[in-house]
């Protein structure tokens, strides 16, 4: 409470300033969550976004796209909870799998059940997910990079332009964007 209390005050006090929180949800799967060890049930992260929300302090959420085990209709469930929620922001992040983690093990150990997704179901997922996603919503990111020497995969995603370009060169051919497939909740 403290830690709200201060940033509303701040935020209050600087209004020039722009002040945002970002929580990392990741996913709002308890199975996959408990999986990755996110540390935290659900309710604690609505407990979190409904008091930054009560505050006015803009909500930026994390989700990892090709996490183990998880779906592509599970991915877009989480799309549309954060669509009801209504977050000021997103960032759909590629799942890395990096050296000396446990889901580098994993992924060692299940090579056959388990597979970093390819460019392609990327950009056909980040896609799916962007189309259901509120038009109200801002987007943050759509890929990231993980550290060179510690990318065990996927290794396609270092060249972050080539994503980028190829992510709107879909977009066009597929007439897709942003709120095509939202249906408000």
């Amino acid at each position: 409470e403290e830690c709200l209390d201060l940033l509303a005050e701040l935020q209050a006090q600087f209004p020039y300033k722009f002040i945002w929180v970002e929580l990392g949800l990741q996913t709002m799967h308890a199975t996959t969550a408990e999986f990755i060890r996110r540390g935290y049930p659900l309710s604690v992260f609505e407990y979190a976004i409904a008091e930054l929300t009560k505050r006015n302090i803009p909500v930026i959420i994390h989700v990892i796209l090709g996490l183990p085990a998880e779906t592509t209709d599970m991915q877009y469930e989480t799309i549309s909870y954060l669509n009801r929620l209504q977050p000021f922001g997103i960032k759909l992040q590629l799942l890395h799998i990096l050296k000396g983690t446990d889901l580098a093990d994993y992924y060692a150990d299940s090579i056959g059940n388990f597979k970093a997704l390819d460019k392609q179901e990327y950009l056909n997922l980040l896609i799916g997910c962007i189309e259901r996603l509120s038009p109200d919503i801002v987007i943050h990111r759509v890929t990231g990079d993980g550290p060179k020497n510690l990318l065990i995969a996927p290794t396609w995603s270092l060249n972050k332009r080539d994503v980028l370009n190829s992510l709107h060169k879909q977009m066009r051919e597929q007439n897709a964007f942003q709120g095509r497939l939202y249906q408000p909740n």
